[in-house]
């Protein structure tokens, strides 16, 4: 049996009240969606961190990218642009944080590479001078410039004093690495140290920033994702 004309009328208004409600809710989703991009100099040792974070910080308003590039400074910047505007394009979305992870290593571009990151609208998780000062922080207060063996010496002794085990060895890209610092370590410390280290230097030469580090900036937003979508709704409130 056919529609009447009325009924079809209400059948297609009824199917617009419908579209346009399925389109209300998916806005909605997107408004209470914080999308981060980051990009890591190394393919295991950043990734492995960050993805064992997200997964202990879980949070409905968060999604997270991790890539692991095994390239430094400039260059990294370079490939975070490719990979942003591919995934954009290809997933039809955009990323309301990117991030780069890199450390100061020996290369002579690490103040181009955070101010082309700047320019481009990235954030710089850099540390100077290897990522490890992250990790130690979250034991002792380190003020003092040291070289990237002596990082890992001393993040070694550190948690042997905390385990009891002087067997135990740190290695690199260890998958198990942000739980170890959950368990033995102080991430509220490590915060404060990092901040306190950050106040030690003016000006806009990081490379001579050493040690420091802006990891703990990037921490902060992955565990409370509710703040930037808190601000940005602000900002939308506004506009």
């Amino acid at each position: 049996m056919g529609y009447s004309r009325k009924e079809e009328i209400a059948k297609l208004r009824r199917e617009r009240k419908e579209a346009k409600a399925a389109k209300k809710r998916k806005e909605n989703v997107r408004e209470k969606l914080v999308r981060f991009l980051i990009v890591c100099e190394g393919t295991k040792t950043e990734p492995h961190y960050f993805e064992a974070l997200i997964k202990n910080y879980i949070s409905t308003v968060r999604e997270v990218t991790i890539e692991g590039e095994g390239r430094a400074t400039v260059a990294l910047v370079d490939r975070t642009l490719e990979i942003r505007q591919e995934l954009e394009r290809k997933n039809a979305m955009s990323f309301d944080r990117v991030w780069v992870v890199f450390d100061k290593d020996d290369f002579d571009d690490f103040n181009d590479a955070i101010k082309k990151a700047n320019k481009l609208g990235f954030r710089s998780a850099w540390t100077n001078e290897a990522f490890e000062l992250w990790y130690y922080l979250h034991f002792e207060y380190l003020d003092t410039g040291i070289s990237r063996e002596a990082y890992i010496d001393k993040l070694q002794n550190a948690f042997r004093k905390k385990m009891g085990d002087d067997n135990f060895k740190y290695c690199k890209g260890n998958p198990d690495i942000y739980r170890l610092l959950q368990q033995y370590g102080r991430e509220e410390l490590a915060k404060r140290f990092a901040q306190q280290l950050r106040a030690l230097y003016t000006g806009i030469d990081y490379a001579t920033h050493k040690p420091c580090t802006m990891v703990d900036i990037l921490v902060e937003e992955l565990e409370h994702p509710d703040l930037i979508l808190k601000s940005k709704n602000e900002t939308k409130s506004l506009t």
